[in-house]
C-alpha cells in the first residue's frame, strides 16, 4: 500500500456513475419482479460495497466513510446508477464510489438476468471528485 501517513487529513468526495442498459420490456418489468425491487436491493447493495471495498480491492486504504448514497434511476436505456461517497482523510474515496456503483449494476443484472441475459453494464466512470493535493476533477460530458 502506498504510506499516506504524511498527507493531512482532508475532506474527500467522490461521484461516479455506471448505465445498465436493457430492452423497454425488462424496464417495464423492474417493479414486478418476483425477487424484489431490483433499485431498492441495489441501492442497499451499492451501500454495503462501498463499506468493503478495502476487502474487495488490493493494496486500496481501508478507510472510515462519513456518507455514502446510491442511487438507482430508470432512464431511457435502462437504469442509471449514481453513487456519492465523502470522508475525511489522507485519501481519497474515488474507488469507494465506483465500487458502489459496479456492485449495484451487477445486482441490477442478477435480479434482472432472467428476462434477458443480453443487459449491458456500460459507462461506469467517475464524474467527479474533490479533496486531497490533486484537487478538483470534473469528467467531460
Amino acid at each position: 500500500m502506498v504510506d499516506v501517513s504524511a498527507k493531512p487529513e482532508t475532506a474527500r468526495r467522490a461521484v461516479a456513475e455506471a448505465i445498465v442498459n436493457m430492452k423497454a420490456s425488462v424496464r417495464r418489468a423492474l417493479r414486478r419482479n418476483p425477487k424484489g425491487n431490483p433499485l431498492e436491493i441495489a441501492r442497499i447493495a451499492g451501500i454495503s460495497a462501498a463499506k468493503r471495498t478495502a476487502e474487495l480491492i488490493p493494496l486500496c486504504h481501508p478507510l472510515l466513510l462519513r456518507h455514502i448514497d446510491v442511487r438507482a434511476d430508470l432512464c431511457q436505456n435502462g437504469v442509471r446508477i449514481t453513487s456519492s461517497v465523502s470522508a475525511i482523510g489522507a485519501t481519497g474515496v474515488e474507488m469507494e464510489a465506483l465500487t458502489a456503483v459496479a456492485v449495484a449494476a451487477l445486482t441490477v443484472y442478477d435480479m434482472c438476468k432472467a428476462l434477458d441475459r443480453g443487459i449491458e453494464i456500460k459507462r461506469l466512470r467517475l464524474l467527479s471528485k474533490s479533496g486531497g493535493e490533486s484537487g478538483t476533477y470534473r469528467a467531460k460530458a
